[in-house]
């Protein structure tokens, strides 16, 4: 019984790629960051994809795909499914080719990315919102190009958008002359981790490279933890960028045999860290493209005076969400806490809680309460933002003190989320 081939990039086919892509994709900056290195005593180097014209990498694997179909298959039309960059690198890639696209995208993907994916596609595209996850529509998408027989564009698991987003690697190795110690990338289906890792052991095979997901979606992790291609049953998709359910065949095998170590960073750090890098760097990034630098903290002692380079993947972030982002940070970083505070039904049981529970610093940020009349006292819904994590137990100690304690949330998220 022959054994099956297990596919893995070429160098020529990489570099011919780049060829491709060379009028189309911008070569982005690799950029030291002097914030990150005085944190981490290293040589921090950023890799700046989120300069690209539709702000992500995802234009390299699109246009590389695109533009090795025949005429026939370019007549047809082509159908992808995207959570956002990737129909963007799509879209443009339509447009360039002046080819009719089909894209499906999940129906929470924000809004910004919707109206740039119009826009970078203009009347060659059409847009199909499905599903709640990406891999809902994904499974619409297939569905769609099969019936019409007409060339799906995969996101990651994909010959052609693997060597596309590998030309990255092969920018990064002519724009330094040092080498390179550390390259961290983020990780959702895998198809920029399976091409830089190529690249990396074939040209810098001493570099360590380490794979990042979103701790909410280890779809990687998990698939390399249990020696096969694995479906998470559920996923959080708030890093929607790197959010999956379920890696490709292709670049779990790639990355299974070429990345060093697959870690997780929790959703609250990469907030904090996409507020960091704006308020210290003028910096914008979508979740994903906050990933890499979240993960730094855990090489903090092994990363100490190497050249690390990490991969800043995208900038596709929706204002609207700030808020959210903020929150997460704060949640995550113990500085917002939500309670339930059983108020007594009297006059001046809030004053009370106000001039003798809550600290001097402390701030109350949400607050629902509903007056029942039949009972001594009433549940309240309360936020309440601290200016130091370590203040937390002083102030449940004055809750419970003064019987206002009910319950606290930020442990319960069950109960978390459907109260506030």
């Amino acid at each position: 019984m022959a054994t099956k081939t297990i596919y893995t990039p070429k160098l020529v086919d990489i570099q011919k790629a780049a060829t491709t892509l060379k009028e189309v994709v911008a070569v982005t900056p690799l950029m030291p960051n002097l914030n990150y290195s005085s944190t981490f005593k290293a040589n921090v180097f950023l890799k700046r994809e989120d300069l690209q014209l539709v702000r992500s990498y995802k234009i390299r694997g699109a246009y590389n795909k695109i533009s090795s179909l025949t005429k026939e298959e370019l007549a047809n039309g082509i159908v992808c499914a995207s959570a956002g960059n990737h129909a963007q690198g799509v879209a443009l890639a339509c447009s360039i080719k002046q080819i009719k696209g089909t894209i499906f995208m999940p129906s929470p993907t924000p809004k910004q990315k919707v109206e740039q994916v119009k826009m970078f596609g203009k009347q060659y595209v059409t847009i199909e919102l499905i599903g709640d996850t990406f891999d809902e529509a994904y499974k619409a998408a297939k569905e769609f190009s099969d019936n019409l027989k007409k060339t799906f564009v995969h996101p990651f698991d994909d010959e052609k958008i693997i060597e596309g987003q590998a030309t990255v690697g092969l920018e990064i190795l002519q724009q330094t002359k040092q080498p390179i110690d550390y390259l961290f990338v983020p990780v959702g289906g895998g198809g920029l981790a399976s091409g830089l890792s190529t690249v990396f052991k074939i040209l810098s095979p001493k570099t360590k490279i380490i794979g990042v997901e979103p701790a909410g979606a280890p779809s990687m992790k998990t698939a390399i933890e249990e020696n096969k291609v694995v479906k998470l049953e559920k996923i959080d998709k708030f890093v929607d960028g790197a959010a999956v359910q379920q890696v490709g065949n292709l670049t779990y095998n790639i990355c299974k045999e070429f990345l060093d170590q697959m870690v997780t960073v929790a959703e609250g750090k990469v907030c904090q860290t996409i507020l960091d890098m704006y308020n210290k760097d003028a910096i914008v990034v979508e979740p994903a493209g906050a990933l890499t630098l979240a993960a730094l903290d855990q090489f903090k002692k092994e990363i100490k005076g190497k050249n690390v380079v990490c991969i800043i993947s995208g900038s596709n972030n929706d204002i609207t969400r700030t808020a959210e982002i903020k929150e997460r940070a704060l949640l995550y970083n113990g500085l917002k806490h939500y309670f339930i505070i059983r108020f007594p039904q009297r006059s001046g049981a809030l004053r009370e809680f106000v001039m003798d529970v809550l600290g001097k610093n402390d701030d109350i940020t949400f607050f629902e309460y509903s007056k029942k009349t039949s009972r001594e006292d009433g549940p309240a819904v309360v936020g309440i933002e601290l200016e130091n994590k370590e203040d937390l137990p002083a102030l449940i100690t004055r809750m419970k003190e003064r019987n206002f304690f009910g319950e606290y949330l930020n442990d319960k998220p069950n109960l978390f989320e459907f109260l506030v």
